[in-house]
C-alpha cells in the first residue's frame, strides 16, 4: 500500500516539474547535467527537497 503511495507521489511530482523541463528543452537545454543545473539556478528542489542531479532529472525524464 505504502509502495503505492510512493509511486503516485512521485508521478504526481514529476507531472508538475516535466513542463518546466521540456520548457528547457525548447531552449536548447537537452544534457541532463545541462537541466540540473537550470533547475538548480531556479531554486526548484527535487520530491525530498533537495538538489539537482544529472541523475535525479535522467530518472525523472524516464517516468514520463
Amino acid at each position: 500500500m505504502a509502495a503505492e503511495a510512493n509511486r503516485k507521489a512521485a508521478d504526481t511530482f514529476a507531472a508538475n516539474v516535466l513542463p518546466v523541463i521540456r520548457q528547457l528543452q525548447a531552449k536548447g537545454i537537452s544534457a541532463t547535467r545541462a537541466i540540473a543545473k537550470a533547475l538548480n539556478a531556479r531554486s526548484l528542489r527535487t520530491a525530498r527537497g533537495g538538489e539537482w542531479h544529472h541523475s535525479t532529472v535522467r530518472n525523472l525524464l524516464a517516468r514520463a
